[in-house]
């Protein structure tokens, strides 16, 4: 029998990431009761994974095996082209500080000053998306989504969170940046990915 999920469950947002566990829960559109593993303080686990969908299983099963709920995961990353796919699995470390935190206006300039330091001219990139739900019984389904755009310097907009201030999705004026939200959960790898799994499970 194919897994599925009830509206009203109780789901754990397997991130520490504000913005991200916010738009996970909007994305949901108030179909579940989403806790976010920080507010429960439920440990990180360390990403060791060599793609998106590895890290997103990996972060879903930690949160419902410590929680013993049914918890849902993201793992998302940019990867730019002339950069040999990177940052990607590594976006989130491109951001740590010396302190531990984490800074995406760092991020964005390490960005800048690879693709200066390599004189390329190729300003396109793909942010991917990986969603895993995982059971507390052991379950998991996972699926990923995408969506091409292009880099643009200096960011423009103060919406989103992460790299969205550089990333100008294919066919848009505005960069995720810049974007109303809810534009954004239209089209964005996210969404694409949300798609998938709600034709899975929902």
């Amino acid at each position: 029998m194919p897994l599925k999920l009830d509206f009203g469950t109780q789901l754990v947002s397997a991130t520490h990431n504000p913005g991200k566990a916010k738009e996970i829960a909007e994305l949901l559109e108030g179909r579940f009761h989403v806790i976010a593993a920080g507010a429960l303080g439920l440990p990180e686990p360390e990403e060791i994974e060599q793609t998106f969908v590895g890290n997103a299983v990996l972060k879903a099963r930690a949160a419902a095996d410590a929680s013993g709920l049914t918890a849902i995961a993201d793992d998302s990353g940019l990867s730019v082209t002339a950069l040999g796919g990177a940052p990607g699995v590594l976006s989130a470390r491109w951001a740590v500080t010396q302190s531990g935190a984490r800074d995406f206006d760092l991020a964005m300039s390490k960005v800048e000053a690879a693709l200066k330091a390599q004189g390329a001219s190729d300003r396109s990139a793909c942010f991917h998306s990986a969603l895993a739900v995982a059971w507390p019984d052991g379950a998991v389904v996972a699926v990923e989504g995408a969506v091409k755009g292009a880099l643009v310097f200096p960011g423009r907009g103060g919406q989103g969170f992460g790299y969205d201030p550089i990333f100008l999705p294919d066919g848009a004026s505005e960069t995720f940046g810049e974007m109303d939200p809810a534009r954004k959960h239209a089209i964005s790898h996210r969404a694409v990915a949300f798609a998938k799994l709600k034709a899975a499970l929902f």
